[in-house]
């Protein structure tokens, strides 16, 4: 069974924010960025019990290739994405969402 992702509003914004990040460093760079996240949330909806737990309900996934993790929790029919995080800065500031 496969399910479906839903983002969290300040998660989005995150991964919007790092799209744009990397574009103006080098452009392509934030399509690269999108695309390998998207890739990511896939392999979770596949198997969403894979990810390394970080907490009671939270799970987290690396994205390749860049410095970020995928934050999600597993609900009965969807995947809740949490965060798109940084892995170099501030670990624990989306402890609060759900």
């Amino acid at each position: 069974m496969s399910f479906h992702a839903v983002f969290h509003r300040l998660a989005e914004r995150e991964l919007i924010d790092a799209a744009e990040y990397f574009e103006h460093e080098s452009a392509g760079l934030g399509v690269a960025f999108l695309a390998e996240v998207e890739r990511c949330v896939a392999d979770i909806a596949a198997f969403p019990r894979g990810g390394t737990e970080v907490g009671a309900s939270v799970r987290r996934r690396l994205v390749r290739r860049f410095p970020y993790a995928v934050l999600y929790s597993v609900k009965p029919d969807h995947i809740r994405v949490l965060a798109i995080m940084n892995v170099r800065r501030r670990p624990g500031y989306w402890v609060e969402r759900e």
